[in-house]
């Protein structure tokens, strides 16, 4: 019986894929809690600098390997932190969240074709 798993490199990148996905979910909270917040007509001052705070990292954790999806981030947090309407900021930072998403699972598909590797499990 003949499984796959990933070779050192591809585990490596898949490890980062997957932590920037757990990044990810923090920073969709604080986007859906700055939506609730605008709908609820309360004060958001606070939710640009806190989106800011969670992402920063992710932006240096994906800069060695994935470059695009790095920019794509810090594209998310000068938009959090520059001025103007909120609703439209909520918007525009939900549509990044699900882009992002959806990189990231394309991302995680293209490591795993070129660093699989066969490894053979016995009947026994």
């Amino acid at each position: 019986m003949a499984a796959t798993k990933l070779d050192g490199a591809g585990a490596a990148k898949m490890a980062a894929l997957e932590e920037a996905l757990s990044y990810l979910q923090k920073i969709h909270g604080i986007v859906e809690l700055w939506a609730l917040a605008v709908t609820k007509k309360q004060n958001t001052s606070m939710f640009g600098m806190q989106l800011r705070r969670t992402a920063t990292p992710l932006v240096g954790m994906l800069k060695p390997m994935y470059g695009t999806l790095a920019d794509h981030v810090s594209g998310m947090i000068l938009l959090a932190t520059r001025g103007g309407n909120d609703g439209s900021r909520v918007r525009s930072l939900r549509e990044g969240v699900g882009a992002l998403r959806q990189a990231i699972d394309v991302q995680q598909k293209k490591v795993k074709e070129p660093h699989s590797v066969e490894i053979t499990i016995s009947d026994e």
